[in-house]
């Protein structure tokens, strides 16, 4: 079953439950991959539905923080409830050693020995580690590994 049609089934199960914020989460990760098919001329495969729900549970993490040093832990705690919701579509996440030993055979196989091949590298690890890890924070690592 592809992702986009487990979404659609969950839809039709917390209609059922009469679940309506775990509904409404749903809904509008369909709205955001529909939305995403069309400005990218592009069908919901997999892939793209995975990178549509990282980028939603991106933008909710940057608004939970947000509104916690506002003084606003309601307005957190939905952002909190629908991370979880989005969450449980995504693959499970990668562990530091898991990232450390992916980061190190993507350097191996690109041969890479500076900074100038980091492309190279990032763009060997980006497919493996897409909506399971956080590519911002690899790409930290990566920099480390090859400056040293």
């Amino acid at each position: 079953m592809s992702l986009l049609e487990k979404l659609k089934e969950e839809m039709k199960n917390a209609m059922r439950a009469k679940d309506k914020n775990r509904l409404g989460v749903i809904r509008m990760a369909l709205s955001a991959i529909k939305q995403a098919e069309i400005d990218h001329g592009t069908e919901a495969i997999d892939e793209n539905v995975i990178a549509v729900l990282t980028k939603m549970v991106k933008q909710r993490k940057e608004s939970i923080k947000m509104y916690a040093e506002g003084g606003r832990e309601e307005l957190a705690d939905n952002e909190r409830a629908e991370v979880a919701t989005l969450e449980e579509f995504l693959p499970q996440a990668l562990t530091a050693e898991e990232i450390a030993q992916l980061i190190n055979d993507a350097i191996g196989e690109t041969g890479a020995a500076s900074m100038a091949d980091m492309g190279k590298v990032m763009a060997i690890l980006k497919p493996a580690m897409q909506g399971r890890a956080d590519l911002g924070a690899v790409s930290g690592q990566v920099r480390a590994a090859l400056n040293s």
